[in-house]
């Protein structure tokens, strides 16, 4: 069999699944979410239980929206006991496949590429996807839905569109069942890899679906989406390339860090300065963890309810860097020249760019190298007692100002509760 066979397998309403696991519940018949309440009636809901999802419920909700007449159970996150569950289901997994065939799309999906596997154990695509839904709810009482297809993006377009309107949780496409289901669905967005934006500028030239896709003219696509053209193409006429070993063996032109933050209320600039100056110390320690530089920066505040829209930019530093000093400096420039001063603030994220291996970088020439290198070896010693004895073992002094976050985001997991 030359055709290649994958299945991608995803943990129904996860978070919530093992929350009702964990209590004895069934998750089919009790309403239960997962957020944080100490947050407030606008916390976001993390997952809802499948019996919440019948009932209308929308899953990344907020607590508000949910209709009045609905009565329900609320559940602390736990990212930990999460990631328990996902590394206890993917051992299950690597019980009848091997890792070189499993790629971890995320806490909750796993693609698995089949090819050898249905001749290993004689057993169709779907009976054998099935059969490894059926392990995982043995051991775990955790439900799973899948999709399988003769490539990746198939497999996952089953999974999102067909798999969730049919009792056994289980579909599939090929190429030619996918032109004869998938070429008229709307809306596009329930189709991996296309977003609201793409939908937008797909409509301004009366496009709707797949099959308006592979009616347009390839000159208006690329002139469009540039490179990006390419895939919607393929993926319009059911077509992907790429293998899971492709993916395993990518490896980007360029790297970059980030990390971003919803404040829990309103700041004011002085405020959101020290957020900014706890994220850049953070990151930086990350650089130095990993051994890298950056020789950019970027910035991005986003204003409550939007009042204005969101300021920040980039910027090019000249010279690969992971000294604090230096970076804050950048940060703190970026920040006073296009920060709005009295207008509230509610998000703000921050990224190095053009990360490399500090061994092939050249710090700027005007630098005291004595100060940089005692500054590095500070920082060394710092991510050495964070690692032995937590992250909160070694705070700067502003970590402990009022308005601070640091100390409380150093025992989250994902920006939600570690426990």
């Amino acid at each position: 069999m030359s055709e290649k066979l994958y299945a991608v397998i995803d943990l129904k309403c996860f978070f919530a699944s093992v929350e009702c696991v964990e209590r004895g519940y069934d998750p089919f018949a009790v309403n239960l979410v997962v957020a944080d309440a100490t947050r407030g009636n606008g916390a976001i809901c993390l997952a809802i239980s499948p019996a919440m999802k019948e009932l209308g419920c929308k899953n990344r909700c907020r607590l508000y929206e949910i209709p009045s007449h609905v009565k329900y159970e609320i559940a602390k996150p736990r990212m930990k006991k999460y990631m328990e569950y996902s590394r206890n289901i993917f051992s299950i997994y690597l019980e009848y496949i091997s890792p070189e065939d499993i790629y971890v799309y995320s806490i909750d999906e796993c693609f698995l590429d089949l090819t050898a596997y249905v001749r290993l154990y004689k057993m169709e695509p779907l009976a054998l996807a099935k059969f490894l839904m059926d392990e995982v709810y043995k051991r775990t009482g955790i439900c799973a839905t899948a999709g399988a297809g003769t490539n990746m993006f198939l497999a996952k377009v089953a999974l999102d569109v067909l798999a969730k309107h049919v009792p056994d949780h289980i579909a599939y496409l090929d190429e030619l069942s996918f032109r004869k289901t998938m070429w008229q669905h709307r809306p596009i967005t329930d189709i991996w890899n296309i977003g609201r934006g793409t939908a937008r500028r797909l409509a301004k030239y009366g496009v709707y679906d797949l099959f308006g896709i592979t009616r347009m003219e390839e000159t208006k696509l690329y002139k469009e989406f540039g490179v990006n053209a390419k895939f919607l193409i393929e993926h319009a006429w059911g077509r992907e390339a790429c293998s899971i070993k492709d993916v395993k063996n990518y490896i980007p032109q360029s790297k970059s860090l980030s990390n971003s933050q919803v404040l829990f209320e309103d700041y004011n600039y002085e405020n959101t300065l020290i957020i900014l100056k706890e994220m850049v110390d953070n990151l930086t320690l990350s650089l130095v963890e990993k051994g890298l530089t950056a020789a950019g920066i970027g910035l991005s505040i986003s204003y409550s309810k939007n009042i204005v829209p969101a300021t920040g930019g980039a910027r090019n530093l000249g010279y690969p860097t992971d000294s604090y000093r230096t970076l804050l400096t950048e940060f703190i420039n970026l920040f006073e020249e296009t920060t709005y001063r009295d207008k509230p603030i509610r998000r703000i994220g921050i990224c190095f760019n053009e990360v490399d291996s500090k061994l092939y970088g050249v710090d700027n020439i005007f630098n005291d190298y004595e100060a940089s290198a005692e500054e590095y070896s500070l920082q060394q010693a710092i991510v050495g007692v964070k690692k032995r004895f937590g992250k909160n073992a070694v705070m700067k002094g502003f970590s402990y100002l009022d308005k601070a976050t640091g100390l409380m985001r150093n025992k989250l997991i994902g920006g939600h509760n570690g426990e």
